[in-house]
């Protein structure tokens, strides 16, 4: 398993890291426990959770999924051998402290919640799931500003100065963003070396070959600034394995079972989809493993962050480790993206 270094952190992450967000939903503590074993007897060493986990969020499963990663930690005794990961929700969550927030107060007790819940003494990177500001994130298109808005939201160097304080106290060992723009990572920089503020170690964005926008204006900081790209949903949902074209639904999988997850089954998306995986049956390869592969072929990405929900596509997902596409292939893949250019950004 090949690793990359988290920022300017000295903490060394798996170029895979293990996603977490269907525990407690689509998967149970002892179905986590397993493809947690799995992972790490692989080589993954980095694991990615947040306090609204798992997904779809409700009030009544908020918290579980770091729950059975603390307990899994707490059985196997191997905190000090695995990198976490977790996140402070942005405001929009209701039921997270009445109303999730980006303020000091809300950050500190969010930590202490996911302490407790990972039965963990420290996180070893914190995001901020996404931003406090209006901004486009989650695929919003057609930014449009509000002149008045510092008047309501809780500013970055709040944000930022909170995760201070957390280091200073052990509780975290660095920091990150999450569905962030440009402007709101160069911000986060610019606050950093003006305020002696923690600099961002990462930016958690989708990336995937239906939506590749990372690559403008966050992929040049990425290398410039050394804030390397975690990729989630480097399979679109499940949607760049190929399961869902001509409109299959098969059952128990997630655009079966969850309206909310959408985002990549437009009909341009679907035509995208169609496409690499044509690509993928020519050289003989499984479509969900070259989607990966691909991912892991990026030279910003700092970790590609896989999912599962039950072995069988745990196993498929650690094969793209392995796997290296030809420039023959890579050329036919960019030739489909130049035909649908993010069709599902």
């Amino acid at each position: 398993m090949q690793t990359r270094q988290l920022g300017h952190t000295g903490i060394d992450v798996s170029r895979l890291c293990l996603g977490t967000m269907t525990f407690g939903e689509q998967n149970s503590e002892t179905e986590a426990h397993e493809q947690l074993d799995r992972a790490v007897s692989f080589g993954i060493n980095f694991i990615d959770t947040a306090e609204m986990y798992p997904v779809p969020p409700m009030a009544e499963t908020q918290g579980r999924t770091e729950a059975y990663i603390g307990s899994w930690l707490k059985k196997r005794g191997v905190r000090d051998d695995v990198i976490i990961a977790s996140k402070v929700a942005g405001p929009g969550m209701e039921h997270i402290r009445d109303g999730s927030r980006l303020s000091r107060e809300h950050i500190h007790q969010a930590v202490d919640a996911s302490l407790k819940r990972l039965n963990s003494d420290y996180i070893d990177l914190y995001q901020l799931h996404w931003p406090e500001r209006s901004s486009n994130f989650f695929g919003r298109l057609g930014y449009s500003h509000a002149e008045n808005e510092s008047d309501s939201v809780v500013a970055l160097e709040e944000s930022l100065g909170a995760l201070k304080e957390l280091v200073e106290a052990g509780k975290i060992r660095a920091v990150g963003l999450s569905n962030e723009t440009p402007w709101g990572v160069m911000h986060a920089l610019r606050l950093s070396d003006t305020l002696d503020l923690p600099r961002v170690a990462s930016v958690q964005n989708p990336y995937n070959l239906l939506n590749r926008s990372f690559e403008v204006g966050l992929a040049e900081i990425a290398h410039r600034e050394d804030v390397g790209l975690l990729a989630y949903s480097p399979l679109a949902f499940g949607v760049l394995s190929g399961k869902y074209l001509d409109g299959a639904r098969p059952e128990s999988a997630r655009l079966t079972l969850y309206e909310r997850f959408q985002r990549y089954t437009s009909a341009q998306g679907a035509a995208a989809t169609r496409a690499y995986v044509e690509i993928a049956r020519r050289y003989e390869l499984d479509p969900a493993q070259m989607a990966l592969a691909f991912v892991n072929s990026r030279p910003f990405l700092t970790s590609n962050i896989i999912g599962a929900t039950c072995m069988d596509q745990l196993e498929s997902n650690l094969a793209s480790e392995s796997l290296r596409l030809s420039g023959e292939m890579l050329d036919e893949i960019e030739a489909v993206h130049s035909q649908f250019t993010d069709p599902c950004p």
